[in-house]
């Protein structure tokens, strides 16, 4: 389960971080308005936590934006010291909740269940084509085959379902998969996306990961007219 935290505290981030890792969630933190806006509308969180005080865009024009785009992500607000007004209004503009720094940390952590559970969030399979990723087993599925993916594996080609015409970086995958803080090189994402090629050729899949060069991978049908 993926969560971006929209924060522009560094140390308020980096305890949500811990926290939430701490409880098997995977966590980006992002510290800008702007730059936060354009990781929520990928499309591959399944939670998003957004103060309402952030450089560049604020939170509530933030979520506004993020919710013109009918994405209905489920959506918390946090804000330190937050009055009635706060809340009215971040509730109002499109935000499933709101809490009041400081908060409990069992409070802050049941809120994040019960919006995950409310939205459905964890749906039980990714399809693209005549293939599956069942995201309990972590396998690819096709017709009767299947096979089952490292956790690495999983992550690129879960992102990569997510969001299967977006050409996606190496870069991105990299910080994505691996982490900020990671040592890993982008040629850990051509070894993986080798891997992936090869599995989804043994389960007879007819989607395939395509390259464009400076750009990054995305996901193809492949069919008779564009056999190489």
């Amino acid at each position: 389960m993926k969560i971006l935290v929209i924060e522009e505290n560094i140390l308020l981030a980096n305890s949500i971080k811990n926290l939430l890792e701490s409880n098997g969630f995977y966590t980006d933190l992002i510290y800008d308005g702007t730059e936060g806006q354009e990781y929520a509308l990928l499309g591959i969180y399944d939670l998003l936590i957004i103060n309402a005080i952030l450089p560049s865009i604020n939170g509530y024009q933030l979520i506004q934006n993020i919710r013109s785009q009918n994405i209905t992500i489920p959506i918390l607000m946090i804000k330190s010291n937050a009055s009635i007004d706060d809340k009215i209004k971040g509730l109002t503009i499109g935000a499933d909740y709101y809490l009041t720094e400081p908060f409990d940390k069992r409070e802050f952590l049941a809120c994040i269940h019960a919006l995950l559970r409310r939205y459905g969030s964890q749906a039980k399979e990714l399809c693209f084509g005549n293939t599956s990723l069942n995201l309990d087993k972590g396998m690819l599925i096709c017709n009767t085959k299947n096979i089952r993916l490292s956790a690495k594996e999983f992550e690129i080609i879960r992102l990569l379902f997510q969001t299967p015409e977006k050409n996606l970086s190496k870069e991105f995958i990299l910080t994505y998969v691996w982490g900020y803080d990671s040592n890993a090189v982008e040629n850990h994402v051509e070894v993986y996306i080798g891997f992936l090629r090869k599995k989804l050729a043994t389960i007879d899949s007819n989607i395939r990961i395509i390259a464009i060069r400076k750009l990054g991978y995305h996901l193809e049908l492949f069919t008779k007219e564009n056999k190489l």
